[in-house]
């Protein structure tokens, strides 16, 4: 049985990757972006901030929650969800290092 694909990569690669694809929807940009701008925990209000039908909203809260870029605590019956600080801290810190290399000095192409 062959490698899978990923392990082709180092860890860095492949975490910048994961971060590159879960910013690859635009409703999960939303919900970050509502997260943000609320700087308080969401439950259940996103269906009405966002337009989408919950078992939409649900799983690409899935996706932030899986790769740590929100977390969520149940209240009852609902799960709230906001900004894991420090997994947000650290995954600016891997991207902004990624994009701030500089571009090559010769002209080439």
């Amino acid at each position: 049985m062959g490698l899978a694909k990923t392990e082709m990569f180092t860890d860095l690669q492949n975490e910048i990757a994961l971060y590159a694809k879960v910013f690859g929807h635009p409703a999960r940009v939303s919900i970050l972006q509502h997260l943000f701008k609320i700087d308080t925990c969401v439950c259940g209000d996103l269906v009405n901030e966002i337009g989408l039908a919950q078992p939409t909203i649900s799983q690409h809260l899935k996706e932030l929650k899986n790769l740590g870029l929100i977390q969520g605590t149940v209240e009852g019956t609902s799960v709230c969800y906001c900004i894991h600080k420090e997994n947000w801290t650290q995954m600016k810190e891997v991207m902004l290092k990624f994009l701030d290399q500089d571009l090559p000095k010769s002209d080439c192409c």
